[in-house]
């Protein structure tokens, strides 16, 4: 099994952990704000099953995006964990090629990660802007990615998904893959339905890709009922080949561990064959990051 996406960090190196409390999408963090290493990691997801883990990366300042993926890179040379990096280079820049080619020097290096994701409610938002997606740096820089033969993952909420087929449409050598299925944050009818509506226009795009993960973010526990919704819908919205698993941890470990949490996925997924489970929690990533 490869674990899409997951975290290691030293509390040092990261404001929103060394600093003062800082409001996220994930509410309380106090049990998570010290260092989580790759033993810890490896700890964690002791018999369960993963063989190959992809690193994305963790909001070091946005000028220490280098330095945190050569972390990184150190780390897995040392201990062989993780098998692919998802790294940080500002795309709103006038040309980040200079930063992406220093970036393609560590060979682990496989796609970018700038959070996009804005809300109405400030506990929920992380981008300046809501439109970021429109943005011509952004389009120009993204595209760029298909020289290096990396994906962007691409994280923001249903509302926003409009703007982000343009850029999808835009960049069509270039693979997204929409972080947490979307981030559901409004389970009622209603929004439930818009959240379906964008997640069926984002998947007529023939580069969109969406990662099983983050589905504890809004309700802070782990409800298998809850994901065997989200990944069912997803699923049957764009296919089990352009689904992946990804455990979000540690920030998940602030309400479950990581046995439950694959339990939970794994029961979601029990019904829907071998080729499909096969995608979810291996050949979607294995093809995506190259491991």
């Amino acid at each position: 099994m490869i674990d899409a996406h997951f975290h290691i960090w030293r509390q040092a190196d990261l404001p929103w952990l060394s600093g003062p409390m800082q409001p996220r999408i994930f509410g309380p963090y106090e049990p998570i704000r010290r260092d989580y290493p790759i033993a810890e990691y490896r700890a964690d997801i002791a018999g369960q099953g993963v063989d190959k883990a992809v690193y994305v990366q963790a909001n070091w300042p946005a000028s220490a995006g280098f330095a945190e993926a050569e972390w990184v890179s150190a780390t897995a040379a040392e201990t062989g964990w993780p098998h692919a990096i998802v790294a940080f280079c500002d795309m709103t820049v006038a040309d980040a090629r200079p930063e992406l080619d220093r970036l393609a020097r560590l060979p682990l290096v496989r796609g970018i990660r700038q959070q996009f994701h804005w809300h109405e409610n400030p506990q929920y938002r992380f981008a300046q802007r809501a439109d970021l997606c429109r943005d011509d740096n952004v389009r120009r820089n993204v595209a760029r990615l298909a020289d290096y033969g990396w994906a962007f993952d691409l994280q923001l909420f249903a509302a926003q998904l409009p703007a982000a087929l343009d850029l999808l449409s835009a960049c069509p050598g270039v693979p997204f893959v929409l972080q947490h299925a979307g981030m559901l944050e409004d389970l009622s009818h209603d929004g439930r339905a818009a959240w379906r509506a964008a997640m069926t226009a984002y998947a007529r795009l023939p580069n969109a890709f969406a990662k099983l993960s983050g589905f504890g973010t809004f309700i802070h526990r782990n409800e298998p009922a809850h994901v065997r919704w989200l990944v069912r819908e997803t699923v049957a919205i764009l296919g089990a080949e352009r689904c992946l698993f990804g455990s979000n941890f540690p920030i998940e470990k602030l309400w479950t561990d990581y046995a439950a949490l694959v339990a939970a996925h794994r029961a979601a997924t029990d019904d829907l064959g071998a080729a499909a489970r096969a995608a979810i929690f291996h050949a979607t990533a294995s093809r995506i990051y190259r491991i």
